[in-house]
């Protein structure tokens, strides 16, 4: 086996057939290696103090965020090993064990509750949250959909509603959880990829306007939801209580200035900012590093998002239409749920409890998160393979003399 770099892809050749190998996408995996890099960086920096008072261990969210990065790692490296087309016909299947998990975790004596919220299945003492998985899966049925249900989603209501419908019962069961940051997430990568796929802008339009006045009145009904929104609006108002988090936050945020205090020097993160190595891990870089390094985490997730449309544009042109929406699902759900943390870090958006991808402490969003990634690079080995063998198929203009 002999390797071989062709522009941004990494290439594998095994025998000498053309088209024959793995094609790996380099850009991909520098990006998603920076931001996993930054993030160890960044969550030991944020969690030293209450690592060493809770743990007795300075590094010990740094040991185990390794050992979730190589699990992720793996993770990555076993799902680039299934064809999507074997995820496309098993996409029911998945759809309905995703379901089954988001059941399985509300029965009381399986579902694991912490802070009041029953999201965890406790495996081997280890707490997974099943939400980051099912909402793969929902995905994954999605863009099956689209590719199944091309010519009713582009044409009538009846062809949006259909989906629609299963992401309101999805959204149902993370809403008794209670999540509803992951609630929001799905909803809005789920009618991103939608859209992507045809269906009309103007039913787009209602229907989000409709998941939107919906989410508003959840919000009024439940009194902690309400709570969250009155100290977001001002945070100033009570800020040593309701609003103490975000106020927190934004301390830190304005200590940063242009290049920040310091690598290791953040005040805010010494017990007075909850959360500072999961949640609000923006908020200890943009003290210790400042907007210089909050340019950069910009850039490097701006990137990725638009490689993985670039990865949906290559499979899109291959003929790939279901390897295109996964490849531009994964782009809209790192994208909007890096938007909705970093918002809620600077005080534009209410506390969802959602982490930034890729970067903060979280054993089952940094898992599966790195699994998606395996799978937008068997998306690009898929559309390379495809692309090459069209290729080879082409006469040669000396052929047709």
């Amino acid at each position: 086996m002999s390797s071989v770099v062709t522009g941004s892809s990494l290439v594998f050749v095994r025998g000498s057939g053309r088209g024959a190998g793995v094609h790996l996408d380099g850009v991909t995996i520098a990006l998603v290696l920076a931001i996993v890099l930054l993030g160890l960086v960044m969550v030991t920096s944020a969690s030293v103090s209450i690592a060493s008072k809770e743990n007795g261990e300075a590094f010990y969210y740094l040991e185990r965020q390794l050992v979730l990065t190589l699990i992720g790692a793996g993770c990555a490296a076993l799902v680039f090993c299934i064809r999507t087309e074997l995820l496309e016909r098993a996409s029911v299947a998945l759809l309905i064990a995703g379901i089954l998990l988001l059941f399985v975790v509300l029965v009381p004596g399986l579902g694991h509750a912490v802070n009041g919220s029953r999201r965890w299945l406790r495996v081997a003492s280890v707490n997974f949250q099943v939400s980051e998985l099912a909402r793969v899966l929902v995905l994954v049925y999605l863009a099956s959909y689209a590719v199944r249900r091309e010519t009713q989603l582009r044409g009538a209501f009846a062809g949006l509603a259909k989906p629609l419908g299963l992401l309101c019962c999805v959204g149902a069961l993370l809403l008794a959880e209670p999540d509803l940051g992951a609630a929001t997430v799905l909803f809005a990568t789920g009618f991103g990829m939608l859209f992507l796929a045809g269906a009309r802008l103007r039913y787009v339009v209602l229907t989000t306007v409709m998941a939107a006045a919906g989410f508003g009145v959840l919000t009024v009904m439940a009194g902690y939801r309400l709570r969250r929104l009155t100290a977001f609006l001002d945070p100033w108002a009570d800020p040593y209580n309701s609003g103490f988090q975000l106020t927190q936050s934004l301390i830190a945020i304005g200590r940063g200035q242009w290049f920040g205090v310091g690598l290791g020097e953040s005040v805010q993160k010494l017990f007075y900012l909850p959360e500072a190595h999961t949640d609000f891990l923006f908020a200890v870089l943009a003290e210790e590093l400042g907007l210089a390094g909050v340019v950069l985490t910009l850039l490097l997730f701006v990137a990725l998002i638009w490689r993985s449309f670039q990865i949906a544009r290559l499979a899109s042109d291959a003929g790939l239409k279901f390897q295109a929406y996964l490849a531009s699902g994964f782009g809209l759900w790192v994208g909007i749920q890096a938007f909705i943390n970093i918002g809620v870090n600077m005080g534009v958006l209410p506390t969802k409890g959602l982490t930034l991808p890729l970067m903060s402490y979280g054993r089952s969003s940094l898992i599966v998160c790195l699994a998606w990634v395996g799978l937008l690079l068997r998306v690009y080995h898929e559309a390379m393979l495809e692309k090459r063998g069209s290729a080879t198929v082409r006469p040669r203009v000396s052929d047709r003399r």
